[in-house]
């Protein structure tokens, strides 16, 4: 029986405990609230103020951020400028040897299959501008002794 005793005594202390618990928070909660109600009546009579005080900053604060932002704009318009026209050179640089690359490869592919190519077609455009040149001068000096004998034959003899 002595340990029903302990046992329930316990519980009430418990219970107490819990109660007084409860009521803390019940007042704490209470405390909050109130302190809620009364910053909503001080925003509701100083918020017409406030918002316009802090419209005036809100102004302020972008009038200094955009003349930093077009000054850090200038600078960066500058360096992306230099920077584009490097990478306009690089670009340019390696177009050219890539089409540099690209032509040898064509060239030594027709090469290897025998194709001509346009030097060659040129020296052989030379050998045969000289060839009928030569032909021209041997039909003159033909013609020449042609009518030389011609004349010959035809002038009486002495």
């Amino acid at each position: 029986m002595a340990k029903k005793a302990k046992t329930s005594a316990g519980r009430e202390a418990g219970r107490s405990d819990l109660l007084q618990l409860a009521a803390t928070i019940r007042e704490s909660a209470q405390q909050i609230w109130l302190a809620g109600l009364g910053a909503f009546s001080r925003a509701q009579d100083e918020g017409g103020k406030v918002f316009e005080t802090l419209v005036r900053e809100g102004r302020n604060i972008q009038r200094r951020t955009r003349s930093r932002t077009d000054e850090r704009m200038g600078h960066v318009g500058e360096r992306l400028g230099k920077a584009a026209g490097s990478w306009s050179k690089q670009a340019t640089q390696s177009w050219d040897r890539l089409e540099q690359a690209f032509e040898d490869r064509v060239s030594r592919t027709l090469a290897r299959l025998g194709v001509p190519t346009h030097h060659d077609l040129s020296e052989l455009v030379e050998r045969i501008d000289a060839l009928g040149e030569a032909i021209e001068s041997m039909k003159r000096s033909g013609a020449r002794r042609a009518a030389r004998k011609t004349t010959a034959a035809k002038a009486p003899k002495a």
